[in-house]
């Protein structure tokens, strides 16, 4: 596993523990959609960088 990978995958479950953090104190729901996007964009970047399917 590469060390960058690795980075973006837990800033990506880190992101994805703000959102589900701050829908659960009521923020605006544009924040949690754009941490949403973040997170989802972290993790896809992080599973790529793996190369597991090449």
């Amino acid at each position: 596993m590469n060390t960058l990978s690795t980075i973006l995958i837990v800033v990506g479950l880190f992101f994805l523990g703000g959102v589900y953090s701050f829908a659960k104190q009521g923020l605006p729901k544009g924040v949690v959609v754009l941490l949403s996007i973040a997170a989802g964009m972290a993790l896809t970047a992080g599973v790529l960088r793996l190369g597991v399917w090449s």
